[in-house]
């Protein structure tokens, strides 16, 4: 039975208040008065970098509206300036609740991803893995906070922060006779609106919720059975779960995601997210596979399970990379204004983000694990995790960030602190469930092949 150290616990406890702090910190420096915000974007005119550029156009001189004899042009060119103010201003304030939003949804979706992976060993009754099912148990046990967490997260930025991460819960944009009025977004209403994206939320969250209750509860009890109805019974509700899964991923990526920009979509988009969560699921159970081993709790796994994992790691980071790849050139060879434009986003504004997640999530895997020697030594595996799973981390980061903050992003406090929280967190959660059960399932049908699994 696996025991939570009380050095990992503080470690997890420190996360999160140090969490908490800047995560606040964040929220009290967020909220900008229209006099700031005109200054830092004078300063920024004035110094001719960082958004110099993107602040000029809207700058007016200080006498414009008195010394232009073109009143009428004047006036617009003072309107132009208050608007595109307020639109810093609000982009500033979003900053904090995007940063959150981007750490709480990367690691709800590590804990949905291992989840998926799981029902897929059960399904297809692989004889590999079954020395890893309580870990991977353990990692789903984040999930339902974690899916809590990131629709609380969703709900509270339209009710307290003012719309600051999905810009259609705001009525102005299906009010006719509002000036904020989007004919494009009116038109979707029927399916984003506040209300029923809570629901389907839940629904989401119970199917995938309940899958895990039972399957651990089958897992557990399998362990003292004298047959294996409890093995039957976990196969045939995983099969059922996958069919679940497949649709329910889908919709979640378009409404926690995609549905930020509103006006774009992509038919490949579930796919895309989904092979994010996986190669992230599957890179932090390699990454606690190994901590536990060299704790000395997993003397059953090998270097052979280890490899395997190490494997998946790779294989998803190239089906990563496939998705990718297709569904930025599909949409940038199409050059429709209205699908390309969520790219040139993301190139003019996020250009390092953007590009150096592809060298992190593709060549930077390629190059560390394509080799079979390098998949068996821990060390290396641990350190082409990390990078693994900080380049997905700066994959959300650039789905979310430009409709929420635009150019106003940066990697700070509120970033950084928001990560510290859901990995303190999460730590704690998972180490926490570990304790609940034997390491190793007993009554599993292949435990023994998979304890003598070897090449």
């Amino acid at each position: 039975m696996y025991t939570f150290s009380n050095k990992l616990k503080t470690f997890s406890f420190i996360l999160i208040i140090l969490g908490l702090l800047g995560v606040g910190y964040g929220f009290m420096t967020s909220h900008k008065s229209f006099e700031e915000v005109e200054t830092l974007l004078a300063e920024e005119v004035h110094h001719g970098g960082g958004h110099g550029e993107v602040a000029e156009h809207a700058a007016p001189s200080k006498d414009a509206h008195v010394t232009d004899s073109h009143g009428e042009e004047a006036h617009a060119e003072v309107d132009e300036h208050k608007k595109h103010v307020e639109h810093v201003q609000h982009q500033i304030a979003n900053r904090p609740w995007s940063a959150l939003y981007v750490a709480a949804f990367f690691f709800m979706m590590i804990a949905l991803g291992v989840l998926a992976f799981y029902a897929i060993q059960i399904a297809s009754q692989a004889g590999w893995s079954p020395v890893l099912f309580r870990v991977m148990e353990g990692i789903t046990s984040y999930l339902l906070p974690g899916a809590l967490i990131v629709l609380g997260i969703a709900a509270a930025s339209h009710y307290i922060g003012h719309d600051s991460i999905f810009m259609w819960m705001n009525p102005e944009v299906i009010n006719p006779e509002s000036e904020h009025y989007d004919k494009l977004i009116d038109g979707k209403s029927s399916f984003l609106n506040v209300p029923w994206f809570i629901i389907r939320g839940l629904i989401f969250i119970t199917g995938w919720s309940l899958y895990r209750h039972f399957s651990r509860k089958f897992s557990i009890a399998q362990d003292t059975a004298e047959d294996k109805s409890n093995f039957k019974k976990s196969f045939r509700i995983s099969a059922g779960f996958l069919v679940f899964f497949i649709y329910t991923e889908s919709m979640m990526s378009w409404d926690w995601i995609m549905s930020v920009d509103p006006h774009w979509f992509s038919t490949l988009f579930g796919w895309y997210v989904f092979a994010s969560m996986f190669v992230s699921g599957i890179t932090v159970i390699a990454l606690i596979t190994i901590y536990l081993k060299s704790r000395n709790y997993l003397e059953f796994v090998n270097e052979n399970h280890l490899h395997d994992v190490a494997k998946f790691m790779f294989a998803f980071s190239i089906f990563w990379t496939y998705l990718w790849f297709s569904q930025f050139m599909l949409i940038w060879y199409s050059n429709i204004p209205e699908e390309v434009t969520y790219f040139v986003t993301r190139f003019q504004d996020y250009k390092l983000p953007f590009l150096g997640m592809v060298v992190m999530n593709f060549v930077f895997p390629i190059l560390m694990l394509m080799n079979a020697d390098y998949k068996r030594i821990p060390w290396f595996v641990v350190m082409a995790g990390l990078v693994i799973l900080f380049g997905h981390y700066i994959d959300i980061f650039n789905m979310i960030m430009p409709a929420t903050v635009g150019d106003r992003w940066f990697i700070g406090i509120p970033e950084i602190s928001s990560v510290l929280l859901f990995a303190g967190l999460f730590i704690f959660v998972v180490f926490t469930a570990l304790t609940k059960a034997p390491l190793l399932v007993k009554g599993y049908p292949f435990r023994q092949e998979s304890e003598e699994f070897h090449y």
